[in-house]
């Protein structure tokens, strides 16, 4: 699940903060790295419990109003292709959903205002006139119909976001690059797989958390080495009025110019400018490009770089 982009975009974050604070060891900025893929990763399961406590939320309003006294018409007679929704109780019953819930029980039942209120959001969307009145009654529609929430709600709610804001700081900049991973999950989902339908694993392979550790280190134990060699293409600016995240930034790309030659030099660059547009400020992006390309060019005069 966990991605290069969201790699590079964590190696940067706890880089700058081991950079500016200078009060952690090599070691102990690795284990704080891995910890926070480790909490990007519980994001992923929280909200794909978010959306089977939304189901729960509604069925026992559903329910409730069903038992009142003066229950209407309506009310006795539900539409419940929103509670039985089959893609919902695939995911609830699906081994790779219990197994980590065994070994992390992770819940929304302690935000209950919060689930009142964005399943009611949800009931009164258009999204969801649109399922419960669709002539078609599938499996495909109810995995559409998820879809078409996550992608259009989860990352604009804003009682979402501020409570995931106060759950941990790890999750600040999370939200839209995991809710793509909830999404490609939806994608895979098959009914004829039942409860062995696999959900991501943290990382794909093995590969990708080497690549996270080899990055990381290498950009904190060569940091100054890194930091002085783009001071002489920046000598124009005043040092001082440099964002610093967008040094931490060209320091963490030299790293992987260095470290891994396989990555092309091209890929690298698009990979840190657009990094610096979404960290740093508003003009950093075209600075980090012209410094990483001028840098780039002289490494390849050096012979350091020999790939495109």
């Amino acid at each position: 699940m966990i991605n290069r982009i969201l790699i590079r975009s964590k190696v940067i974050q706890i880089a700058y903060s081991y950079f500016l604070t200078k009060d952690k060891t090599v070691m102990d900025a690795e284990k704080e790295l891995f910890f926070s893929f480790e909490k990007s990763y519980e994001l992923y399961h929280l909200l794909l419990t978010l959306m089977v406590e939304l189901t729960d939320t509604q069925a026992a309003r559903v329910e409730a109003a069903r038992m009142k006294f003066l229950a209407t018409p309506e009310e006795k007679n539900p539409n419940m292709r929103f509670v039985h929704n089959r893609f919902i109780e695939q995911l609830r019953n699906c081994n790779d959903y219990k197994d980590y819930h065994e070994k992390k029980p992770i819940t929304w039942t302690n935000d209950p205002e919060f689930l009142r209120d964005f399943s009611e959001r949800i009931v009164k969307s258009d999204l969801y006139k649109e399922y419960m009145e669709a002539p078609e009654d599938s499996y495909e529609n109810d995995c559409e119909f998820w879809k078409k929430v996550v992608k259009t709600m989860f990352c604009t709610d804003e009682e979402l976001l501020e409570l995931l804001e106060q759950k941990s700081l790890y999750w600040n900049d999370d939200l839209e690059i995991i809710t793509t991973f909830v999404l490609k999950t939806i994608k895979q989902f098959s009914e004829a797989n039942g409860e062995s339908q696999a959900l991501l694993p943290m990382f794909k392979d093995d590969d990708d958390a080497e690549f996270a550790k080899e990055l990381f280190r290498n950009t904190l134990l060569h940091g100054d080495e890194y930091r002085n060699y783009i001071e002489n293409f920046i000598r124009n600016w005043e040092i001082e009025r440099v964002a610093f995240m967008d040094i931490v930034i060209m320091m963490v790309a030299m790293s992987e110019f260095y470290k891994f030659p396989s990555i092309p030099t091209r890929v690298t660059l698009n990979e840190y400018i657009e990094l610096a547009k979404s960290y740093s400020t508003a003009k950093s992006g075209q600075f980090v490009n012209g410094v990483l390309n001028a840098i780039a060019d002289n490494l390849k005069k050096e012979g350091v770089l020999t790939k495109e």
